[in-house]
């Protein structure tokens, strides 16, 4: 009957059509949940390319708004701190008159909420401590009796030769004591061109160089440049 074959030629149609496997959407394809995925922000990764620049270069190679920004990663999360950072240069004048900006006035920046605030004047109090205690414990080798008796108390018992630089700077304030190298009991090396950076990078402005001889009762040699 024609109505049979028509069933049947239906039937066979859907039941032997092949079925296509989905296809993967093109590159040029737009699609709602292409669409839907943020795009992101312009300063995506910039905070790792900052903390690396100030590893790698140092702190000096920061601008100053670069380094309140690195202040400011902790207490301002997910969010572009270098318009915020630049907002309070621009509002208190420097880097030190804003970490010594009040935390009201601190607060009235746009992007500075109570936390952000909090932690500026935690570390302007930091640094204020800090220095006041390197000057407070800083001594004053303005005499060679003076180096001796520092040097006295620094190396007096060590074990093994050393050679020690004192950093000074021009009112002979000691800057920094280091061990450069530590040898045996009779030998120690020297590398002058370490000793050359190192003086660069503390801003001295004159070296006391130390060397002592542990088989003997105390004795240094001093050198001074």
């Amino acid at each position: 009957m024609a109505d049979d074959g028509g069933d049947e030629d239906e039937r066979g149609f859907f039941a032997e059509r092949p079925l296509s496997a989905p296809q993967p959407p093109t590159r040029n394809a737009k699609s709602p949940r292409a669409k839907a995925t943020p795009e992101k922000p312009h300063y995506h990764g910039h905070r790792e390319r900052l903390r690396a620049r100030f590893r790698e270069a140092g702190p000096a190679a920061l601008a100053d708004y670069e380094l309140l920004e690195l202040l400011l990663f902790r207490s301002i999360a997910r969010a572009d701190t270098k318009a915020v950072a630049k907002a309070l240069l621009e509002r208190f004048g420097s880097f030190a008159e804003v970490l010594g900006a009040p935390e009201h006035l601190l607060r009235e920046v746009k992007g500075v909420g109570e936390i952000a605030a909090l932690d500026v004047r935690a570390i302007a109090e930091a640094a204020r401590r800090m220095t006041r205690g390197e000057v407070a414990k800083r001594p004053v080798l303005g005499s060679w009796t003076q180096v001796i008796d520092y040097c006295r108390a620094a190396m007096a018992f060590e074990p093994r030769e050393q050679f020690r630089v004192l950093f000074l700077d021009k009112k002979n304030v000691l800057i920094a004591d280091e061990v450069q190298q530590s040898g045996t009991v009779d030998h120690t090396p020297v590398y002058p061109r370490e000793v050359v950076r190192r003086a660069l990078e503390v801003s001295a402005t004159a070296i006391i160089l130390v060397h002592n001889h542990p088989t003997q009762p105390f004795s240094v040699t001093l050198g001074h440049a």
